[in-house]
């Protein structure tokens, strides 16, 4: 698969998910749900992984890393955006967390030592401030509201959610660059993020019963081999690709994709602020790939 496509199938699937989410909320405890999730996951990836052929002996010190991007990117990551969600609205969640293509950016520079492309870092906060225009009512609904100290403490757990990705994707590019293969550390990472889920659960004393429902049993299936599998194998093979300032501009897009749906399925209006955020989420779009670059984005 090219740059292109799978730069188009994470956003599309995590545009998706947004939306998919709400139905996995409720009755199944948060940690438990995300928990089903990635067990789900790491279960077919590992089966999959065994019934090609795949590689699956690794070094303690790689599974040590392995291990490290599973709890950032599959543990910590989620619960975090679940317990956020709790306090503020789905829209300002994606808002706060598209700003994780400033911190990849950060990260990049800090933990890998690649230098801050300037044309990178404009367009990631050209986009950063159309999706801020599109959720521009979240903003004010924030300033108004009565629990505005709750409301903080949500954008808090969000930010932290989007850092903490932001730090499993830089292990994920370390873990590329030592050889390890995407679809391998995914499984592997997946389950060990699962399993400290799982301790998570029992300690808080959560209930791990299932909602034996259409909506939640189709939603749990779609995130796991979709939402997990699928979108997190293009986005981190991208981030091989590509790096992961770049790769983190589709988490700047995916809201926009997200708000599609939310058009027709729950009656979201576009106003004129709205539309003009959205040109400059496509603006910041060309410009994070960048000049010359861009014709050999579409190839690769």
């Amino acid at each position: 698969m090219n740059t292109v496509a799978l730069y188009i199938t994470a956003i599309l699937i995590w545009g998706s998910s947004w939306f998919v989410i709400n139905f996995q909320i409720g009755v199944v405890h948060e940690a438990v749900s995300i928990f089903y999730r990635f067990i789900l996951a790491a279960a077919l990836m590992l089966l999959y992984c065994i019934v090609v052929g795949k590689r699956l002996r690794f070094s303690f010190r790689q599974h040590a890393f392995i291990a490290l991007q599973g709890v950032f990117l599959f543990c910590a990551n989620y619960l975090l955006i679940y317990y956020g969600t709790a306090y503020i609205s789905s829209g300002l969640v994606a808002v706060v967390f598209s700003t994780l293509a400033i911190w990849n950016i950060f990260n990049g520079a800090l933990f890998l030592k690649k230098p801050v492309q300037p044309l990178v870092l404009l367009g990631a906060v050209l986009g950063l401030m159309g999706i801020a225009l599109v959720f521009g009512h979240e903003f004010l609904q924030v300033r108004s509201a009565p629990d505005s100290k709750n409301i903080w403490v949500g954008l808090g757990l969000v930010l932290l959610a989007a850092y903490s990705a932001s730090l499993g994707n830089i292990v994920s590019a370390r873990n590329q660059a030592d050889g390890l293969p995407v679809l391998q550390t995914n499984a592997f990472g997946t389950l060990y993020g699962s399993l400290i889920l799982l301790v998570y659960g029992m300690v808080v004393g959560a209930q791990f019963n299932i909602e034996w429902t259409m909506p939640f049993t189709i939603s749990l299936l779609y995130l796991s081999v979709f939402g997990t599998i699928v979108a997190f194998g293009a986005y981190l093979s991208l981030i091989g690709r590509i790096g992961a300032d770049k790769a983190a501009y589709a988490m700047v897009v995916f809201p926009v994709v997200a708000l599609l749906i939310s058009t027709v399925f729950e009656g979201f209006v576009w106003t004129p602020m709205a539309l003009f955020g959205m040109g400059l989420v496509v603006a910041g779009n060309v410009v994070v790939v960048g000049g010359k670059s861009l014709s050999r984005f579409f190839q690769r």
